[in-house]
Formats: C-alpha cells, sequence, structure tokens
C-alpha cells in the first residue's frame, strides 16, 4: 500500500535563460520570458514589490469576473512568438488570452522530477492529460512512448510545433485531440498499463465535443481511472492543480485512496517560483500530489 508523506513539501523552480521572476507584490507578478518582460495578476503575492519601477513590454489586464477573462496591452515591438527552450526542449512563447505565454516555467522541477523517476529506463510507456502545448511530453520523450491528450486542437498543434523546433518530431508521441476522462477510460477497458501519468488538469473545461469539465466533480473519477493503468511495475503519476480552494492534502488523500493497490510512496505540497537576486521570496502557484515507486 502506497505510504502517506503528511509533511508537505515544496517543489522550487530557481528560473533559468527562458524565464525569470524579477519581481513580484500587490497582487500582480513581473516575469521575464527570454528577452521581454511582462506583468501579470497573482493573488498570492499578497507582500509588496521590492523593485521601484517595473519596466515591462507587456501587462495583463483582468476582468471582472474570477474566471480568468481580461486583456493584454503589449508594446509593438513585441513578436507574435518568440523561441525559447529549457535544456533540449525547445518551444515558443507568445501572450495567450488566458494570460498565459503557451507554456508553465513553474512546471521545470516537475518536468526534472519525472525524468529522474525513469533514470532507469528508456523504454517507458508515459501518459501526458491535459497537456497544453506538449513541454512535458517532450521532457518525457527522452525515455520512450509518451501519449499526448488534451481537448484542445490549437493547443495541439502548438505542442507538434514545439517537437519538430526540439528536433524531436521523429520520436514515438501519439498526438491526441480527446476528451481526458473518455479517453481514460477507454484505456482502462483496453486494459492498457503505463510507467508514469502526468495531470495538469483546468479547474473547468470543455472536450472537443463540448464535454464539460469541472475538478471538483471529475477529478476522482479521473484518478482512479489513472490507477487502474499502473501496476507495482509503473514509476509515478503527477498531478498539479491551478487556482482552487483545496488543500494539497485533499488530493493527496484522493491519491492514497486510489493508489492502495500499489507500492510506493505519495507526497504533496506547493509549486513555488523563486524571485531572482539575493533573498528572493518564494511565490506560490499551485499544488501538486505525486506518487512514486522505486520498484
Amino acid at each position: 500500500m502506497a505510504m502517506l508523506i503528511q509533511q508537505p513539501l515544496v517543489m522550487e523552480c530557481t528560473g533559468w535563460e527562458a524565464y525569470r521572476l524579477l519581481d513580484s507584490g500587490g497582487g500582480r507578478k513581473y516575469e521575464a520570458f527570454g528577452p521581454h518582460a511582462f506583468i501579470r495578476p497573482e493573488p498570492q503575492a499578497m507582500w509588496q514589490p521590492r523593485l521601484a519601477d517595473w519596466d515591462a513590454a507587456g501587462e495583463f489586464v483582468p476582468g471582472s469576473d474570477e474566471d480568468g477573462g481580461g486583456r493584454w496591452n503589449i508594446s509593438p515591438e513585441v513578436p507574435d512568438g518568440w523561441e525559447l527552450a529549457w535544456k533540449d526542449v525547445r518551444f515558443t512563447a507568445q501572450p495567450t488570452p488566458f494570460r498565459h505565454l503557451q507554456f508553465f516555467p513553474d512546471m521545470a522541477p516537475v518536468w526534472d522530477w519525472m525524468r529522474g523517476q525513469l533514470d532507469a529506463c528508456n523504454d517507458a510507456e508515459t501518459l501526458n492529460m491535459f497537456g497544453y502545448t506538449g513541454l512535458g511530453t517532450l521532457a518525457l520523450s527522452d525515455h520512450g512512448r509518451v501519449t499526448h491528450v488534451d481537448a484542445s486542437k490549437k493547443s495541439v498543434a502548438q505542442a507538434r510545433k514545439n517537437a519538430e523546433l526540439s528536433g524531436t518530431e521523429d520520436r514515438p508521441i501519439r498526438w491526441l485531440v480527446d476528451d481526458a476522462a473518455k479517453f481514460t477510460a477507454r484505456e482502462v477497458r483496453r486494459e492498457r498499463r503505463y510507467d508514469g501519468i502526468i495531470l495538469d488538469p483546468p479547474k473547468f473545461g470543455r472536450g472537443p465535443k463540448n464535454e464539460t469539465w469541472r475538478i471538483e466533480e471529475g477529478l476522482p473519477g479521473l484518478i482512479n481511472d489513472c490507477a487502474k493503468l499502473l501496476d507495482g511495475k509503473s514509476a509515478f503519476l503527477f498531478l498539479t492543480v491551478y487556482a482552487v480552494r483545496m488543500s494539497s492534502l485533499s488530493i493527496a488523500g484522493l491519491l492514497e485512496e486510489a493508489l492502495a493497490h500499489l507500492p510506493g510512496r505519495i507526497e504533496h505540497g506547493d509549486l513555488a517560483v523563486r524571485e531572482e537576486g539575493e533573498g528572493g521570496r518564494l511565490l506560490p502557484t499551485a499544488i501538486f500530489a505525486r506518487w512514486s515507486n522505486p520498484g
């Protein structure tokens, strides 16, 4: 039975050449994405900024609702997209209507962790659910076959372009536009097994056939199905949750229940980004729960 470690952890992103957290405070964050700096809303930055001026090429101005609406004010000098890299993974950054820039930099320590779980395996079979623009998929493709699932045709198309930028378009990756819950249920019926699974579900979303996803309703069933795709030889499951009123203990408890038939350990905590400079503060961005099995 997988053992739940109750003490929470912090998985810390310290930034790299393509991404740096320059400052934060007053409900906003000031970040550099390669050569361009942007200001974005960040409710968890409750302290005051350290820098007197934020010289940014663009700012996302949130709308009056709580569902991620708003608009960008961007300098005309900012291109439609520009190339960045994380280690051997290359990708395009671009401001989107959802305040993101086509990747989540706080996931960098997660990509490292997943690779570490597969260090001894060069023919792994892994699954990236809600795979977005594919950086996690490309990180996993170093270790074998990957199935990338996302309900957005546009996101999957961008993920394939990122694979081309990285020179990995010939790797054994299945690119699927599909509803996550329906796909996982089919895989259970097929009695498929994976060595590792990563899930990054949104708070709310719609599938390619207008299926409705609400995380509080859909996550328990999805995790239960994912657990059936793992066995005692599998290496990991990693779950991240953004922008919800949940504790990492709650999603860790969900994994403990679903993975009771497996060995290993379950850990949980916060993803966080470290501000640049001496004494830089840690800005929390999401909660996570993860299962690992040393085998």
